[in-house]
């Protein structure tokens, strides 16, 4: 890895984790949509210095090789897909991924919303039956156990249906990462549930869904306050019994201001990476803030390369390829 992605020695083991698990995987074909600014070009370049990706870079072609130059990046082996502006970018990406020229997208310096309206919109068909959602993978000096956090980018206030595959989708990324059997918490404000605190009613449905085989790879329970989900005192002080409490490693929010919020001071006041990944759709997409630096660029990338290379994910798209050539009835 080049030294300015990697942590300082003492912090930041799962960046390094993350990035040594991608160490015998060839570099995947993945198209970085409209990278026209410094933060979003360098996290492509440095990802493919690392071994992770052979980039597609689809945007405007003169702007991009300006920036290039400017980092002192030679694209004379690298492919660029002209496209005059940020939409017409979207759709260019969209479609490399259905003529399977590349196996993952990467957000460049367009807006979430923007990009994931033209994905999700796309002509080729790029939605499964799962519903799109967005997951966190957060590195957090000082906390005992991996964490995952979702949604906080993508489905602004989820109801139940849509919790359900926001929680499947962040079971597939906890697989993905090596946790064999993740311990999700449902976030809400409480642990107890309230008829008028919809966050509970839904948290203690996903809970008892799991228990139905609704749900499946994961013990789940909720609803969880924060602090009884992450913190073993916190648990027995309000005589909390749960497998899941206290330690928890994937934490499902109750709408995207809450995650949002959560990410966002890990990162600030705890010194955290915050890699970002959507998931359920044919392809992973690597997405990340436009703010986010370098090192969070990089292992977002690596996740997605991850999830290239993941049997459950493989075993999604093929259940799409086959239903798409079945005919309608």
């Amino acid at each position: 890895m080049c030294a300015d992605i990697t942590p300082s020695p003492d912090k930041h083991t799962r960046f390094r984790a993350l990035l040594h698990m991608c160490r015998n995987l060839a570099p995947v074909r993945m198209a970085v949509v409209h990278p026209c600014d410094a933060l979003s070009l360098q996290g492509a370049w440095e990802s493919a210095r690392a071994g992770l990706i052979d980039p597609v870079l689809v945007g405007p072609r003169s702007r991009i090789q300006n920036l290039a130059r400017a980092m002192g990046w030679d694209l004379k082996n690298v492919e660029i897909v002209s496209a005059p502006h940020s939409h017409a970018a979207v759709d260019a990406a969209a479609a490399l991924v259905g003529m399977r020229r590349v196996a993952a997208l990467m957000k460049g310096s367009l807006h979430t919303g923007e990009l994931m309206r033209g994905l999700l919109g796309a002509k080729v068909g790029l939605r499964t039956d799962r519903m799109a959602s967005h997951a966190f993978a957060i590195d957090v000096p000082g906390y005992a156990h991996p964490l995952i956090v979702s949604d906080a980018a993508l489905n602004i206030q989820p109801a139940l249906d849509a919790k359900r595959d926001i929680c499947q989708n962040a079971i597939l990324l906890a697989h993905t990462l090596g946790i064999v059997e993740p311990r999700v918490a449902v976030l809400a404000a409480v642990e107890t549930v309230h008829e008028n605190m919809q966050a509970t009613i839904d948290a203690a449905a996903l809970s008892k869904m799991a228990e139905r085989g609704q749900l499946a790879g994961a013990v789940v329970d909720g609803p969880l306050a924060m602090d009884n989900a992450l913190s073993q005192a916190a648990r027995r002080g309000k005589h909390i019994r749960s497998s899941v409490a206290g330690r928890a490693n994937v934490l499902i929010v109750p709408n995207i201001e809450a995650g949002n919020i959560l990410v966002k001071q890990l990162v600030l006041l705890a010194d955290a990476i915050a890699a970002g990944v959507v998931l359920g759709l044919r392809v992973p997409v690597a997405l990340t803030s436009r703010a986010d630096d370098v090192r969070a660029r990089v292992a977002s990338v690596a996740m997605a390369r991850l999830l290239v290379a993941h049997p459950e994910t493989e075993t999604l798209a093929m259940l799409r390829s086959a239903r798409e050539a079945q005919p309608m009835a």
